[in-house]
């Protein structure tokens, strides 16, 4: 891979050797020439780039960086080091980085040369080991002798003409305008991050590989191209260098030939499928949601009103028709009664004339009960004021009476990719037991807030923080989650030390102690996060997973 035409302020095709591999000096010897030849036009461009609107999330973008590393080739004679090249690389394990095999090629022929890992943040640097090497598709893996990096992840799907994308590393042309020195070289050092696009269609004749417009320097060689996004899609490799009539165009090794070397090395690697889209246009469109619904529920809350009202006027009508006829009922009795007493009487009385007074006493006590039940019917026949006491109505169960808000026991929460913005996590179902009181899982205690539980995780042993907060209502979670600086994330671990709060329970200490932890980490942390996944949670156990996957 080395330049197919000669370097001088003409087009030419160059890999970034970082000044490493075997007959490479010429090279790195023409890019100081090069850049002077560039100068006016790199001001011309990073002008536009200064001026042109920022299409990344920067906090995703920065999240990225920290997983890159200066990749550093250093020879040792005895007492004596000496900075030989560089490169860059990113995290794929917490202990293995990633990079091109030109910039480690010379560490696998020289014995004397050792390689160093630099982190971009805190005070340590690493050694490292080539574990594995691919000059093929111009890929090797690192192992480290310690420590651990925060880990990139992949996108998986496809990547579109004009997409926009930044490059990440360590760019030598840099670090030679600031003077740095091999002392500052070799200590954690803030990354270059550099803008372009996607140009489709395009791939070298070698590998599979992404054209894109992102300036490269020597220096840049094995760090990420990412999206907006954070996530990375392909190997920085090498680059087309212009002679300021041209454009510049680079060509990163993709994911295709990186999850094949990953996969020969054994190594599981973080990947999504999910598309990317900024934090706004996620709020816009939970906002949209929101509103559809609530126009939802206003017509469905209509609909039963009216509904209501129909069935009540319906209830009111046949209650006043069945006063009415019980009315008329009661009348005709008594008019019935009357007559049989009148008739009762009358015989008693004409008994009583004739003498026969066992008779007459009879009939005229028949005739008196008569008239006493006629006139009971009468006076007590219903009323028009029972009309409202008949009125019967269908029963309304409410939500009350609906299983799925008996949260206690076993949940499944389904991922909404409406609502959420995913760029680190994959979109699976998680497992939610809920016991009253706002333990989940067994082991995490949330604490109530108003009418709805959250609780903050704050993994010891992880570079993010994560707030969950639980809707009984509607039985929506919604998973808030930061990827802070490596300064963050130590401050906000040490507010847990020595304040354990594991498991759950109704102690006031212990709901003290979380809520606490909860405002203070609030304080330090941003107010947007990186990620925002919302569950929809129902009742039912997740089913276990599948070994082979």
């Amino acid at each position: 891979m080395r330049a197919l035409l000669p370097v001088s302020c003409r087009q030419s095709i160059s890999p970034f050797p970082d000044c490493t591999a075997p007959g490479i000096a010429y090279e790195c010897a023409t890019m100081v020439a090069l850049l002077r030849c560039f100068t006016p036009v790199l001001g011309f461009a990073l002008a536009l780039l200064a001026s042109a609107p920022l299409h990344a999330e920067q906090q995703d973008i920065a999240a990225a960086a920290r997983g890159v590393v200066r990749v550093a080739l250093v020879a040792t004679d005895g007492s004596d080091a000496y900075f030989v090249g560089h490169g860059s690389g990113f995290a794929v394990a917490p202990d293995k980085v990633l990079t091109n095999a030109h910039v480690v090629e010379l560490a696998r022929e020289e014995r004397n040369l050792v390689i160093g890992v630099i982190p971009s943040e805190g005070s340590k640097t690493y050694g490292g080991r080539i574990i594995a090497y691919s000059p093929g598709n111009d890929l090797a893996l690192i192992q480290l002798e310690e420590g651990h990096l925060p880990v990139s992840t992949f996108y998986a799907g496809a990547v579109s003409d004009g997409q926009h994308v930044i490059a990440i590393g360590y760019p030598g042309t840099v670090d030679r305008a600031q003077g740095l020195g091999l002392k500052q070289m070799v200590e954690p050092l803030a990354t270059v991050k550099t803008s372009g696009n996607i140009s489709s269609g395009r791939a070298s004749q070698s590998f599979d590989t992404i054209l894109h417009t992102a300036p490269l320097a020597a220096g840049n060689s094995g760090g990420p191209l990412v999206d907006d996004c954070g996530r990375v899609l392909g190997v920085n490799s090498f680059g087309s260098i212009s002679d300021g009539n041209d454009a510049e165009f680079g060509f990163a090794v993709s994911w295709r030939e990186i999850a094949s070397f990953l996969r020969q090395a054994g190594v599981s690697s973080l990947h999504s499928v999910v598309p990317c889209r900024s934090m706004a246009e996620a709020d816009a469109a939970e906002a949209a949601i929101t509103q559809r619904e609530a126009q939802a529920s206003e017509q469905k809350n209509r609909a039963s009103d009216e509904a209501r009202d129909e069935a009540l006027a319906r209830a009111r009508d046949a209650a006043e028709r069945d006063v009415l006829t019980a009315r008329e009922n009661a009348m005709a009795g008594a008019a019935v009664l009357l007559a049989l007493a009148v008739l009762g009487l009358g015989a008693g009385g004409l008994f009583y004339s004739q003498g026969r007074e066992r008779q007459a006493t009879w009939f005229l006590a028949g005739g008196g009960i008569l008239l006493f039940g006629a006139l009971g019917l009468f006076f007590f026949k219903p009323g028009f004021d029972s009309i409202d006491e008949r009125v019967k109505l269908p029963q309304d169960k409410g939500v009350t009476a609906n299983s799925a808000f008996a949260w206690a026991g076993d949940n499944i929460c389904k991922v909404d990719l409406a609502r959420s913005r995913l760029t680190v996590s994959q979109p699976n179902d998680i497992a939610f037991n809920w016991a009253e009181g706002g333990c989940v899982n067994g082991e995490a205690q949330y604490i109530a807030s108003g009418t709805q539980w959250q609780r903050t995780a704050i993994p010891q042993d992880g570079n993010f923080v994560s707030t969950s907060r639980f809707d009984p209502a509607t039985g929506m979670l919604r998973v808030q989650r930061w990827l802070p600086d490596l300064d963050t994330i130590d401050k906000v671990h040490a507010l847990a030390k020595g304040k354990p709060v594991k498991g759950c329970g109704a102690d006031r200490d212990l709901l003290a102690r979380i809520a606490t932890i909860q405002t203070e980490a609030a304080a330090l942390l941003p107010a947007q996060p990186n990620e925002r996944i919302v569950y929809h949670c129902q009742k039912g156990r997740l089913a276990p997973a599948d070994p082979a996957e």
